[in-house]
């Protein structure tokens, strides 16, 4: 195994900390023990011989302990993202979907391949294809173990959602069984490009949605947001017109026509955050990718987007309920990232925003009070909703009336049929229950519904 790894050229594994590479380690001291012992494994450690070979404090007990270890952390990751039947392939399989080199990138943007690139790319699928089909016996009979058996013909222990990335873990497998009945490397080359193009690559290609990182003294890194809430614009009730304003903007995004960014604006427990949510689980498919950024990481705003910019996915960056009290300046940041500044947003480069302000940005009486020592009040006031007007789509959700609250209650109700209550009576529990809960809002109903699904 040692060996291969060696000769990888495009999807060389710089990580000395990986799986991979740390049983090709175990494996090369393996050999070495062997040779040491004239292949009969003894209890004792390996010293330096007459041919150079060296192994200090190795020893069968040693190299099972270190193959434990690494068998341990591939279950690990096996569990988060549901691997099954045969863990090492599907590992490996994860491995060629996640390294973002320079052949899987021009892939991913359907962009011809060159000579180059292809070349080292076929040797390197050639080794792959080895890799898929590496004999572990020789090891395992060596050790007196069974491990590498097990985890090839291994049953995942449990398919729940909430346990594992479905995203991932759908494509893994997909991936790994179509490299697994490749005939050879020329074969497999041919199943990773199709895969490259269908979903891309690395961290952006398997997920759908982001957080960033910016540790201090550390560059930016995206921390992809395993479980997302599944729902989908349908799901909510009502505001049909501002769900087809979003949903219009959203599909001319993702089909590369010119679009807006959207302001979400109203009141609270409206949906509007929901409505994004959907946004991403609908059009994760065409390639729309999200960026959840908070207020206080404003000012990477401008390097998150040169990170994202080249990629061959429509980004989303979304700030939830966003407003800036009249101290802060954040907004300045995202004023000039939106238009103003010297580089052009990106085409691929959205932003959405919800707030519960129509202004994003608090006013005070004193913008429109003539004794405010500041002379030209009214300049401040412009530069304050010169925000908002940044973005190109406004949509205003607002609390329903009683009418409309009744029936989010009711349509909310009639998706579960453990509800067997009678409908008036369950509409005069969800009356009472907005009086003491917030009022009429989506929010309010849906908190009702599950209250009296708690109680069924």
């Amino acid at each position: 195994m040692y060996k291969l790894l060696s000769k990888l050229v495009m999807y060389r594994i710089e990580d000395k900390d990986s799986i991979i590479v740390r049983l090709a380690d175990i494996i090369r001291d393996y050999d070495k023990m062997s040779a040491v012992t004239g292949n009969a494994i003894n209890e004792g450690n390996v010293t330096e011989t007459e041919s150079g070979i060296y192994s200090k404090n190795t020893s069968p007990e040693e190299l099972r302990d270190r193959i434990f270890v690494e068998v341990r952390r591939l279950l690990e990751i096996a569990t988060s993202y549901a691997f099954d039947k045969n863990l090492w392939q599907d590992y490996l399989a994860f491995t060629i979907m996640m390294q973002e080199n320079p052949f899987a990138l021009t892939c991913e943007r359907k962009a011809p391949v060159d000579g180059s690139a292809g070349g080292f790319a076929l040797s390197d699928m050639n080794i792959f294809y080895k890799l898929f089909h590496y004999d572990f016996g020789r090891i395992e009979e060596g050790l007196g173990i069974d491990t590498f058996s097990i985890i090839t013909d291994y049953k995942a222990i449990s398919k729940r959602e909430q346990l594992f990335n479905r995203n991932v873990s759908e494509k893994v497998r997909e991936l790994s069984t179509a490299l697994a009945g490749a005939a050879d490397g020329a074969e497999m080359l041919g199943k990773v490009t199709e895969f490259y193009e269908k979903y891309g690559v690395g961290m952006f290609g398997m997920n759908r949605a982001f957080r960033i990182r910016h540790d201090e003294g550390k560059d930016i890194e995206f921390i992809p947001i395993r479980n997302t809430t599944h729902v989908l614009l349908d799901d909510l009730v009502g505001y049909e017109l501002q769900k087809k304003k979003l949903r219009d903007n959203t599909e001319a995004f993702v089909a590369g026509k010119p679009a807006n960014n959207c302001l979400l604006f109203g009141d609270s427990g409206t949906g509007k955050s929901t409505s994004i949510k959907a946004v991403i689980n609908e059009y994760y498919p065409k390639g729309l990718r999200m960026i959840e950024l908070y207020k206080h990481e404003m000012r990477d705003l401008a390097t998150v987007i040169s990170m994202i910019k080249n990629r061959n996915y429509r980004f989303i960056i979304y700030m939830d309920d966003l407003s800036f009290e009249d101290f802060e300046v954040e907004y300045k940041y995202l004023k000039a990232v939106i238009e103003g500044g010297l580089e052009a947003r990106p085409d691929n480069v959205l932003i959405y925003a919800t707030s519960n302000r129509r202004h994003l940005i608090r006013e005070v009486w004193s913008d429109n009070n003539d004794v405010d020592l500041d002379k030209h009040s009214s300049d401040t006031l412009q530069e304050k909703m010169s925000l908002v007007n940044r973005f190109g789509i406004t949509i205003g959700y607002m609390n329903p009336n009683r009418k409309e609250f009744e029936e989010i209650v009711r349509t909310l109700a009639s998706r579960h049929p453990e509800i067997t209550m009678d409908m008036e009576q369950l509409l005069a529990e969800a009356n009472k229950w907005e009086v003491s809960h917030g009022g009429f809002s989506g929010r309010t109903a849906q908190q009702f519904v599950d209250y009296i699904l708690g109680g069924c």
